[in-house]
Parts: structure tokens; sequence; C-alpha cells
């Protein structure tokens, strides 16, 4: 007996962690004795424009069943994701928590997973989507410049209607197929169709960052390390290197209203932006006076913190399936954004090829993938509060913070 879905075609939208590890996984976990389905993928950038937006690192994490590592490891790519690891691999104790001059509040050290090698790497987004690219694109063409813009459900045949926009937007036109695998992003247009009440919500603080370039070397303790300081004046600083002559920071506070959009091609904006971060960060030490003068004003963003609660498919039309931030956009508080992605694409995958209708494939996947985005989210709020605690609840923290860590250097844990 075949598969549900031999024979059948399917759209992706999006190239992004969660649907390139879609369709990996789809192609490692097909039964070869079944016809592969027709798969086509689409994504709104040209392939330049989207390498070019990939500047800065991210964390994958080894730590249970629901980390990327685990993801990259079954889908046979683990080894290519250590050769490009910033921090990790050679000390699984790179994480930190500092205090405004950058001493240590807390450090950790984790066990890794399952056999993996280490419990957690830093690596450069470009060169994890690289690796998925390179993996995907072998046996799959991607659509560059065209974006997915609504879909609905026929109600004749079932199969979904999805509309596309080719280039600057000139050109129109529409394909069918039997399941479309929407992994658009934060602000998919799929969802905006689908589900237009579900949109993101701002939680009440901005992030201001940049890339600071270092020639000659990263300075300590940000050369092997990465983390987030706390001033106890309600400004965090987050820095992590990207490679072994730059870092990624931001300065983040409460703001009751999200900002404009910083036109990033301004330079008038770029220079007031990094001017303006100097001001708010005046009182850290330690390495960051020396990031922001290595930081080009053209690299500074200023990002609302925004994020959005998952959801399950039992409201949404059968043969579309949400994955990654078009189900549960998490902000950089979070700091599992694409541990999630990797997971949910290996996920879907392996429900779609093992289960025996669409209908069991859907409700297996909402089961792995709705409670783990849930508990990120939680845990990202919880992160916001503690970043931007000032006066007594920053005292007791900090003791919290000091007392942590007093207890697993003596479990060995530090």
């Amino acid at each position: 007996m075949g598969h549900f879905l031999e024979g059948k075609k399917i759209i992706v939208s999006g190239s992004g962690f969660a649907g390139l590890a879609f369709v990996a996984a789809l192609r490692q976990n097909w039964n070869d004795s079944c016809k592969f389905p027709e798969l086509v993928i689409y994504d709104r950038d040209s392939r330049e424009l989207s390498r070019s937006r990939e500047g800065y690192s991210l964390s994958l994490n080894g730590l249970d069943n629901d980390s990327g590592l685990i993801a990259m490891r079954d889908l046979g790519l683990l080894d290519k994701a250590l050769q490009c690891a910033v921090t990790g691999v050679d000390s699984v104790r790179s994480f930190r928590m500092w205090d405004k001059d950058f001493n240590d509040l807390i450090s950790l050290k984790f066990k890794p997973y399952d056999g993996l090698p280490t419990a957690g790497i830093r690596i450069a987004r470009k060169n994890v989507r690289d690796i998925l690219l390179e993996a995907c694109e072998s046996s799959f063409d991607i659509v560059w410049d065209t974006i997915c813009t609504s879909a609905e459900r026929l109600p004749d045949n079932g199969r979904i209607r999805v509309h596309l926009s080719h280039g600057n937007g000139n050109k129109l036109s529409t394909e069918e197929c039997d399941l479309l695998i929407a992994a658009d992003g934060a602000h998919s247009k799929i969802r905006a169709s689908i589900r237009p009440e579900d949109e993101l919500k701002y939680r009440g603080v901005m992030q201001f960052g940049g890339i600071g370039r270092f020639p000659e070397g990263i300075p300590k303790p940000i050369d092997g390390s990465w983390g987030l300081a706390i001033s106890g004046e309600g400004v965090a600083c987050f820095i992590s290197p990207i490679d072994k002559m730059s870092v990624v920071w931001s300065l983040s506070r409460e703001e009751k209203e999200p900002r404009p959009r910083l036109d990033t091609n301004s330079t008038e904006q770029t220079t007031a932006l990094m001017e303006e971060a100097v001001r708010i960060g005046h009182m850290f030490g330690g390495p960051f006076p020396t990031v922001m003068a290595a930081t080009d004003p053209s690299t500074c963003v200023a990002l609302p913190a925004c994020d959005k609660q998952p959801f399950s498919h039992e409201d949404v039309p059968l043969g579309v399936i949400f994955i990654g931030d078009s189900n549960h956009a998490v902000s950089p508080f979070a700091g599992n954004g694409a541990n999630l992605a990797l997971t949910d694409g290996w996920d879907l995958a392996t429900q779609l090829c093992q289960s025996s209708t669409l209908e069991e494939a859907v409700s297996a996947y909402d089961k792995l993938a709705v409670p783990r985005a849930a508990r990120t989210l939680k845990s990202s709020h919880n992160r916001m509060g503690i970043a931007h605690c000032t006066g007594f609840k920053f005292t007791m923290w900090k003791k919290a913070f000091e007392v942590g860590n007093w207890m697993m250097w003596l479990m060995g844990k530090s």
C-alpha cells in the first residue's frame, strides 16, 4: 500500500531553517519504495540578498531531545555544524551572565545529551543556512525572489491554491498543491491570509545593536564566551562572537511603544542610533566601550522584542501546516528560535513519513511542537524581566546568581 503523499505535490514557502530542515528530513526519511512527492521551494529573496541578512550568530543546543544539535545529527549534518562553531566545541562552559563590568554572575556547564560531543555551540547563522542549503539544493531547486502571498483550500477537490508574487510584484500567478508548508517566518503572509487575527505582540522591550569588528582578535572575556550583562539600571547588554574577528552586540531596555522602523540605508539614522546606544549603555565597562568603538554605524539595527503564542492546527485548513517562526515566533530573548525551527522541520517530516493519514501526522506533530514552543515563550518572558530589573529585585537576583554559581562549583557544574 502506498503512502498518502505518494506522487502528490508539496509547496514549501520559505527557505529558512524550518523549511530547509523539513525538506532535508522528508528526503531522508522517505520510503524509497514509494514515489517521492513533487516538491517546490519558494523564497521571497534572491539568493544573494538572503545571505546578506545572515550577519549574526546563534545558539544550537544539545541539552535534550528538542535540541537543534539533535536535529542536525539526525539530518547527518552535525559534523559540518561543529566545524563552523565559534564557541562550544572545546568547552561547554561558554555562556555567561555578567554584571555591568563584565564580572561573572553565573557561568553554566551542561552535560551533552544522548552522546553528543557538546551541550551547545555558538555558530554564525549564515553557516547553518549554507549547510542546510547544500543538503537541499543537491536534490531540489529553490525558486528565489518569489513570495507566497496567500492560500486557500479549494472546496471542490480539497487542494490548496497558493498565490505567488514574482520579482518586484509585476508578475502574479497561482499554483495548486496537496500540502503547503508555511515556513515563511514571523511575518508570514500565509498566516496573515488564514489567521489574520494571529499577529505578533510587542513585549515592551526595544533592542539596539550592531557588529563590532576586530582584525587583531576579539577582546576578552568575549573572545571565547558569550552572554548577557545586567546593569541593574534597567539596561541589558548581549554580546556574542560571530567569528574570530567580529562580535554582535545589542542593548535592550523597556519602552512602552515600539519605535518606528529604522532606515538602515540612512547614514543619519544609523549614526544617531549609534550615538544613542553609547548614551544608553554608558554604565557598562569591560569590553563594551571597545566594542562600541569598533562598530560601524551602518551595521546598527533597532528591533522591538515581539513574539506570539504557538497554535495547533485544528482550525487550520487541512493541507496547510505552519512551522518555525510562522507558527510561534519568539524574540531574541528566547535564545532558542533556531532550535525550534530545526526540530519543527525534522519532527513534521518524520510524522508525515510514519503516519497513515495527513490528519494523524498533523496531530502527532502538534503534540510535539506546541508544548516546546510554549515553554520557550514563557522562559523568554522571564529572561526579559531579569535582564531589565532594578533596585531590590536586581539585588535579589544578583545574590541568587552568586549562590547558584557557588553551588554549581561545589557540584562540579561550573
